[in-house]
């Protein structure tokens, strides 16, 4: 049985402001799929993610993502579609004022939940997930930096979406903590979602190997199994 495609582009055209990044962008990502994203800094990478999220307005060419069409996306739709999406950013982005549960209960309250009983528990699911069943009610700064990013992936789950954008999610990490963090993303993937990491990690790529798409440029290609992918193609 065929899977099911989650991000489609179609002759699409990446912008930052008035500056085309990346032209002629044809891709598709099954259910199901993990693929990285790589490329040197401002060839795009971090560009196509913010049109996936539509953070950047697709201005030229046709894209779906999760259901919705993105060159005919109306304001008003993009909360609708960032909820089939969760994003896991390199600088955690959490709020350093209220506990790890606080910060997950704020999420869930600003995308329409109201019960408490489900919030709780839908909480403890995602915490779970991300072996963080004990820690909800430490405050970020009492975490080490892999276990505020397993935070962060478990926010990005709960609302149960259907693609994981993860944007540079080992950046800041040791590399065995960015082992354990791919690992959760490869578990995740196997659960049923589409995963889409950008990085420069050359080492964990060869680690964990997926499909691999390339921002080069202003083209973005993909790379063949056997093609050796240089450390120029991915630096910082």
């Amino acid at each position: 049985m065929p899977l099911d495609s989650v991000i489609s582009f179609v002759n699409g055209s990446i912008y930052q402001d008035d500056y085309l990044v990346l032209s002629d962008v044809n891709f598709e990502v099954t259910e199901h799929e993990f693929v990285y994203l790589i490329g040197k800094v401002g060839s795009g990478k971090t560009s196509l993610i913010k049109t996936i999220n539509a953070e950047l307005q697709l201005k030229e060419g046709e894209a779906t993502v999760a259901g919705y069409q993105l060159h005919q996306m109306k304001f008003k739709q993009i909360p609708f579609l960032r909820r089939k999406l969760g994003i896991v950013f390199q600088d955690f982005q959490l709020l350093i004022d209220r506990s790890i549960i606080d910060n997950l209960k704020f999420v869930l309250g600003a995308t329409g939940w109201k019960n408490q009983k489900e919030i709780e528990t839908r909480i403890s699911e995602v915490l779970n997930k991300v072996g963080l069943e004990y820690k909800g009610y430490k405050m970020p700064h009492q975490l080490s930096g892999g276990e505020q990013q397993r935070v962060v992936i478990a926010r990005s789950l709960l609302n149960d979406p259907e693609v994981i954008l993860a944007d540079e999610p080992t950046g800041n990490l040791d590399p065995e903590t960015s082992e354990d963090i791919m690992k959760i993303l490869f578990e995740i993937q196997e659960a049923g979602r589409a995963v889409v990491m950008a990085t420069h990690n050359y080492t964990l790529m060869k680690k964990f190997p997926a499909r691999t798409l390339k921002c080069e440029d202003g083209k973005l290609r993909e790379v063949k199994k056997n093609e050796e992918i240089s450390f120029e193609a991915i630096e910082l």
